[in-house]
């Protein structure tokens, strides 16, 4: 008999022997818990006598593999609003490059990696300041279609 045991997670539906087994074996028993499957097939005529002696039947998420970031995800984030790309974050943190990818992708952090040939907020920021595609080209020394396709893309 474990005494002090007041929460208990079963596998296989309920049933009147079951009940009278755990209420022996636990007699604080308060909370029941169980996966959606197994408290989808568990009558209700039991779980309501459970209520009524004051022991909740619920459903738990205990399955699949945990995190084992430590953290890590903080450091990562941090890097890339810093600027730094994903092979440097992959070096400093010494993590693999496709664990900084799937931590980027899981933190919702808009990452920009490609490397461009023109500042697109600079010529953005012209066109702000009433430049048009032609002035931009020939100031900044790059095609016009180039300055038309950053200037219209979403």
């Amino acid at each position: 008999m474990d005494e002090e045991l007041t929460t208990i997670h079963i596998t296989k539906a309920l049933s009147s022997s079951m009940i009278v087994e755990l209420i022996d074996k636990y007699p604080n028993l308060e909370e029941i818990t169980c996966s959606p499957s197994v408290y989808n097939r568990t009558s209700k005529t039991y779980i309501d006598a459970l209520s009524q002696l004051d022991i909740e039947v619920r459903q738990k998420y205990n399955w699949g593999a945990k995190s084992k970031s430590n953290g890590i995800e903080y450091y990562v984030q941090k890097l890339s609003n810093e600027g730094l790309t994903a092979r440097q974050i992959s070096q400093k943190l010494d993590i693999s490059l496709n664990r900084v990818y799937y931590l980027l992708k899981k933190s919702n952090t808009s990452f920009d990696n490609r490397k461009r040939k023109h500042d697109y907020s600079e010529i953005k920021q012209l066109q702000k300041e009433g430049l048009s595609a032609k002035e931009i080209s020939e100031k900044l020394d790059m095609p016009q279609r180039s300055v038309y396709y950053i200037l219209n893309k979403k």
